[in-house]
């Protein structure tokens, strides 16, 4: 959700990607329902490997975000460039096995708090900021922002 929320929001300022430690084979069907309705290009979205872009292919990066636990800064590849690491912490939506209805009530929940923290991280001025200023502007002013507005309907 990441990827296609931040390629629409902010198409001129970043080029997103998105990756995980032990890729899905398809990206989950309530992912894609939750994106339909506002993403114009979800056909491009395919579940990778955050291998795929250590290699000598792989575009520089900027800011690594890691969405889950298992994608911790000491497991992560050697990205190319000189990436500030930050975390933005989720609840599961797949965790809320009780009934498709609610998984899609977590899905709804995940996508807004998302919405929330990439809206927040496209304001902020990152092309001025050197390394350290960014590592604490994109951590800091991102769980600073967590609050009940990533919880608002």
């Amino acid at each position: 959700m990441a990827e296609s929320l931040l390629r629409q929001l902010a198409p001129d300022r970043f080029e997103a990607f998105s990756a995980g430690v032990e890729p899905a084979d398809q990206v989950h069907p309530l992912t894609i329902a939750q994106l339909s309705s506002s993403i114009a290009d979800i056909d491009i979205l395919q579940p990778k490997s955050w291998q795929r872009f250590a290699g000598g292919d792989a575009p520089p990066m900027d800011v690594i975000v890691a969405l889950c636990d298992e994608a911790d800064e000491a497991r992560a590849p050697n990205f190319p460039g000189s990436p500030v690491f930050c975390r933005w912490t989720f609840e599961d939506p797949l965790a809320e096995f009780a009934s498709e209805d609610l998984q899609m009530q977590a899905f709804e929940r995940v996508f807004r708090q998302i919405l929330r923290r990439i809206s927040v991280f496209i304001a902020l001025p990152l092309q001025s900021m050197n390394a350290d200023e960014q590592a604490l502007a994109v951590n800091g002013h991102l769980e600073a922002g967590r609050g009940g507005a990533d919880s608002a309907a």
